[in-house]
């Protein structure tokens, strides 16, 4: 099977399992774990924070984040599109309390200023409203085909949350495909942020865990938030372990991953029946439509799947395949010609 549903579908490098099999451990709850301290010194310096926290996964951090920035009966603003407000089932006002106001999200990935500004009540004394809280960026961008927002744009961004009093949390679950796509450090792209949370486990390799990173004094609260969600971890270091490698080794070879999702939407391109826009792909996320008559999407996969090729459906009649270290060079021409054959045969 060539497997293109997503990233997180990597699996360890033999380096990875070596570290994991030498890892020094202790209790991480206890702050005694020293794979783990080592770990979370070494994400917190590579986004530029003074501090990090290990977490289970990049949906317990996100959701972190939310309930320490953001007080009971407050109001997350979010893009329509995002991740944490569609992928991750509604913690924040499950667990928090907390409200989310969706922006409308630009094809860029950016929420525009004046749609953000809407979202603030003109009376902020009026006790009918909600209060904003915390506004939620995504860099890459990932309903939005993988975009790197710009800094220019961040840099606009955190100056009107300043004005406005509000924190900016930047979902960076990809920022090092970010960092890799722009030439740009991932501190340089998150110091528009207050916090941000990142993926050991997508295409960095890792098979667990994600970084919340920020203040001294938020991941102090972050990890109380992370016990009483349940994931404060013990020997978490084996983990750790090959997270560490994660950050010394796998950031540079992302851009292999980005040749090779331009040179599959590049043969896309030359396939009677399907829609893409190859100048469009700038990361591992490669975006597309099946205009074939006849083919919807759901029996595209379908076809496509039984022909040894895994892809996902991704909303508003587009598939999504992601590339990443499992994939080959000779598996994008022959993930193509499935795509040709699929289209083909429906005819």
């Amino acid at each position: 099977m060539i497997e293109m549903r997503s990233d997180t579908f990597t699996l360890p490098t033999e380096e990875m399992l070596s570290a994991m099999g030498r890892a020094t451990l202790g209790d991480d709850v206890y702050g005694e774990d020293p794979t783990v301290n080592h770990l979370e010194e070494l994400a917190a310096k590579s986004v530029g924070k003074p501090a990090a926290c290990l977490m289970p996964s990049g949906t317990m951090a996100n959701l972190a984040a939310l309930l320490v920035h953001v007080p009971r009966g407050g109001k997350v603003l979010v893009g329509d599109e995002s991740d944490i407000y569609l992928y991750e089932a509604g913690g924040a006002s499950v667990c928090g309390g907390l409200v989310y106001e969706p922006i409308p999200t630009r094809p860029d990935g950016t929420l525009a200023l004046d749609d953000l500004a809407a979202a603030f009540p003109p009376d902020p004394d009026d006790p009918q409203f909600a209060l904003p809280g915390l506004i939620c960026v995504e860099n890459t961008h990932n309903r939005m085909g993988g975009r790197v927002l710009s800094q220019a744009y961040l840099a606009e961004l955190k100056a009107f949350a300043a004005v406005h009093g509000v924190p900016v949390h930047m979902d960076g679950a990809r920022i090092f495909n970010a960092a890799v796509a722009s030439g740009l450090p991932a501190e340089e792209i998150a110091a528009h942020a207050d916090s941000v949370q990142f993926c050991l486990s997508k295409g960095l390799s890792a098979p667990i865990g994600s970084i919340l990173a920020g203040s001294a004094e938020f991941i102090g609260k972050a990890r109380r938030v992370r016990k009483m969600l349940g994931g404060g971890m013990r020997q978490a270091g084996v983990f750790a372990a090959a997270g560490t490698v994660a950050l010394t080794d796998m950031v540079d070879r992302l851009a292999e991953d980005h040749r090779l999702a331009a040179r599959f939407a590049a043969g896309l391109a030359e396939v009677d029946g399907i829609d893409v826009a190859p100048g469009s792909v700038t990361t591992n996320i490669v975006l597309f439509r099946v205009t074939a008559e006849g083919l919807d999407a759901a029996r595209f996969l379908e076809n496509a799947r039984q022909r040894g090729l895994a892809m996902g459906e991704f909303g508003h009649g587009r598939i999504r395949a992601v590339t990443h270290r499992g994939l080959g060079p000779a598996d994008v021409p022959a993930a193509v010609a499935i795509v040709a054959d699929v289209v083909r045969a429906a005819r």
